[in-house]
This record gives C-alpha cells, sequence and structure tokens, in this order.
C-alpha cells in the first residue's frame, strides 16, 4: 500500500473502488496487476514454434507452442502468421495462429477448436480464489475472423467434478482484430490440485456441431457436459471453405482489474515452453567409439522438463541405437557398431505435453 499527497484525484468507475482520497489529501491507492509473471498463460503471443508452426493436422498438433488444435471433419491447415501493421502490431505483437478450414465440415458430429491446458498448480497456487464469487481471473484476446460471426470461448475445468463457464465474442467484424475482455469469478466446487497435471482446457471455438452444443448459460459456472459445451452454433464459419480463425495475445491475469499484455523477452517465453517440449534443432554426436564398439552421449535438457518426457532419437550416421532413456532432468543414448574415430549422429526431440 503507498500513500501520495495530492490536491484533487480523478478517478473512472472502474478504478474508483481502488482509491481512496482522505479528508487531509492523502490518497491511498491499492495498485494490482503491477507484478511481471502476471500472465498465466504461457506463449499467449504465439511467438515460439519449437515445431515449425505450419502443418496440416492431425487431431492434438500443435500450432505454436502451447497451442493445440482438435478437430473431425474436413480437413483444416494450422499455420503461425506474422502481423506486420495496424493493431494489434502497434502494440507490439508480431505472430498469431491460425486456423484455416480447407474442407467444409458442418455436420453434427465436427468441429474446431484451439486449445490451451494450463497445469493445475499454475492456477491453483496464483492467487485467485477460485471457488469464491468475488474473487476474478480476467481473461483478455485478440481475435479475427474472415467471416463475421459470433464465437465461444470455454474453460473447463479438470479436477473434482468437471466446470465449465462459457463466454461469447459477440458477433465479429470480418477480416478485422477484436480485442475481448473477459472478467471471470469463482465458482462453487470449482477445483485446481496443486500437481503438474493439467488444470482446464481453455477452448477457442470455431464450431462445435450439434453433437456437442445446446443449452449453455453465458458466463455462469457449471456443471461439465460433453454435449453441451457452448450454445448452438450458426455453421458460417465451417461451411466456408478457406475461412480462417486466427488468435494472439491471450492473457489470463488474477483480478477484475485487466492489464496490457505482459510480453517476454524471447528466451524467457522459449525456456518456459522447453518445459513441454524441447528438440535439439541441429544433429549431435555421439562421441568416439570405443573398443567394444559402443559410443554414448549424455546431456542435460536446457530447461527441467514438466515430467519424464517422451524420447525421440533421429540417427543420421553410423552406428545402431540399442539403448536411451529420459527423465525430467535429462537423457543418455548408446550405439553400437562404431570403431575408433568413428561417432554416430543424431537429433532428438523430447515432450512432456498435458
Amino acid at each position: 500500500m503507498s500513500q501520495l499527497k495530492v490536491n484533487a484525484i480523478r478517478a473512472t468507475a472502474a478504478s474508483s473502488d481502488a482509491i481512496t482520497l482522505a479528508t487531509d489529501g492523502t490518497c491511498t491507492a491499492k495498485i494490482t496487476n503491477n507484478l511481471s509473471n502476471r500472465n498465466l498463460i504461457i506463449n499467449g503471443g504465439h511467438s515460439i514454434t519449437q515445431r515449425g508452426g505450419s502443418s496440416t493436422t492431425t487431431v492434438g498438433a500443435f500450432v505454436a507452442d502451447r497451442w493445440r488444435w482438435y478437430g473431425n471433419g474436413g480437413t483444416t491447415t494450422l499455420s503461425v502468421e506474422t502481423l506486420s501493421s495496424g493493431s494489434p502490431y502497434d502494440l507490439g505483437f508480431r505472430k498469431y495462429s491460425r486456423l484455416t478450414n480447407t474442407a467444409n465440415a458442418t455436420g453434427a458430429a465436427n468441429y474446431r477448436i484451439l486449445r490451451y491446458q494450463p497445469e493445475a498448480q499454475d492456477i491453483a497456487t496464483s492467487g485467485w480464489n477460485y471457488t469464491s464469487a468475488s474473487s476474478y481471473v480476467t481473461l483478455s484476446f485478440w481475435i479475427r475472423s474472415s467471416v463475421a460471426q459470433n464465437f465461444y470461448v470455454y474453460i473447463h475445468t479438470i479436477d473434482g467434478t468437471e466446470k465449465h463457464y462459457c463466454m461469447e465474442t459477440g458477433s465479429l467484424t470480418a477480416d478485422t482484430w477484436t480485442k475481448i475482455t473477459k472478467t471471470i469469478p469463482g465458482g462453487t466446487g470449482v477445483q485446481f490440485d496443486n500437481n503438474n497435471e493439467s488444470g482446464a482446457e481453455i477452448d477457442f471455438v470455431p464450431f462445435w456441431g450439434t453433437d456437442y452444443s445446446g443449452s449453455v448459460t453465458l458466463n455462469q459456472w457449471g456443471n461439465f457436459s460433453g454435449s453441451t459445451r457452448t450454445p448452438d452454433m450458426t455453421n458460417t464459419w465451417a461451411g466456408t471453405n478457406g475461412a480462417t480463425f486466427d488468435v494472439t495475445g491471450v492473457q489470463l491475469e488474477v483480478g477484475n482489474y485487466p492489464s496490457s499484455f505482459e510480453f517476454r523477452s524471447y528466451g524467457d517465453e522459449l525456456a518456459r515452453c522447453q518445459r513441454y517440449y524441447q528438440s535439439s534443432g541441429t544433429v549431435l554426436t555421439s562421441g568416439y567409439g570405443s573398443e567394444d564398439g559402443y559410443s554414448r552421449n549424455s546431456m542435460l535438457w536446457p530447461t527441467h522438463m514438466r515430467g519424464s518426457p517422451t524420447l525421440t532419437i533421429t540417427e543420421s550416421g553410423p552406428g545402431s541405437l540399442i539403448a536411451s532413456d529420459s527423465d525430467e532432468s535429462g537423457f543418455y543414448v548408446t550405439f553400437s557398431g562404431l570403431v575408433g574415430s568413428t561417432a554416430s549422429i543424431f537429433q532428438y526431440s523430447a515432450a512432456a505435453e498435458l
């Protein structure tokens, strides 16, 4: 709490309850959202793309790091695109994730979603009293669609009794970036365990078919139902070949006073993403072969991973991989058939995704 001597003060309706002016002229200001690390979303600016950032997809494929696509029916192309002018470029954003509807999918069982999954412990220890209706988090993001339509975003909690909070964007103007801000209260029965498992699914929804939509009360917590995730949706976007759906600047922060997007350095954001996925990028060598014909290599991960990852070794040189293992700290590999000055050449990737 800070005190400042002033002659007068002007307060907006949104901030007036955070500022108190005493009769002696002392102004007491409750300053919120002034700390770093307030954004609970990793790679909200979609700048980290360790997997390349563009593909024709299989279900569960990543666009930017931490941002995953799920869908059924038709086909979708994923890409990370570059901003060059206008809003939100003028605010510092340079990248965004895009879903392109490359084959129409308007059936009842069809869907397209872009999903972010936070670790449960990141929410549990954030300072949000998520079971109290008087405690809030604020979700903000930039969104654009090539067709004019209302879209939905919802939070689906995983721990305990699964809960659901659905919001709408309102009708977007085609090909126009729009910033959306939603203040979300805590709710009865909402639960986040203090562990490194998935705590929630935050879904940005271009389309859910009627197998997954129905009567849903917006801006209110309720029990999750897989058959009623959003209100029934128009199929304008899903029925338009080549329709695009773009998202960037996603921020989730504790409190009901939204702040400007927290831009982190590229290195900081990369390290956060490497907790879930990392790769060698360039080729590595296993070291020269020993007298018995074996060659070995081991290393520590640049970033301690969320859990023991799935390790993939790709060989591009002599020798044969006969053993490998990994944990949260690092990995080792052993190759056979190498003698003297011969070394195996390989690349790795490691995934500890939620």
